[in-house]
């Protein structure tokens, strides 16, 4: 009864809880940006409230829209090179397992190909999105130049 309680809690509960605690943490950063535009707005002084919502949205998702197409591109080979290498481990010590107890654990064996599969898929999408990037560069610095 003790374990299956235990799995419950691990499956059911405690993702429910990881989102909740984020999107409750989402929604106050939201309610305290808006206390800070209706504070400015009631003050009544010459703030441009465009520009100063333009910047507290800005640092909410900062991290997403400053990337550059070269390093999301370093990031995806980042990915793929720990998801495989993860996997791969993985797999490595379940067949040791296999061979020093005599037992298979599917758990491990599942996982690292999983993770393996997971990174591999990365790895494409980084050897062919790479070649991308020079082209989608020039573009950038052309129109850059010609303004």
């Amino acid at each position: 009864m003790e374990q299956v309680v235990t799995s419950i809690f691990i499956c059911v509960v405690l993702p429910v809880a990881i989102v909740l605690i984020v999107n409750l943490t989402s929604i106050n950063n939201d309610n305290k940006r808006a206390e800070i535009l209706l504070k400015a707005i009631e003050s009544g002084q010459n703030v441009d409230i465009d520009r100063l919502a333009d910047s507290l949205g800005a640092s909410r998702s900062r991290r997403r829209r400053n990337r550059t197409p070269l390093e999301i591109l370093n990031r995806r080979l980042l990915k793929g090179c720990i998801f495989t290498l993860t996997g791969l481990a993985s797999m490595v010590i379940s067949l040791f397992d296999l061979s020093a107890l005599d037992n298979f654990n599917i758990i491990p064996s599942g996982l690292g190909a999983l993770l393996f599969a997971i990174g591999v898929s990365y790895l494409i999408v980084y050897f062919v999105t790479r070649k991308q990037i020079p082209q989608e560069e020039k573009e950038i610095k052309e129109e850059e130049s010609n303004k």
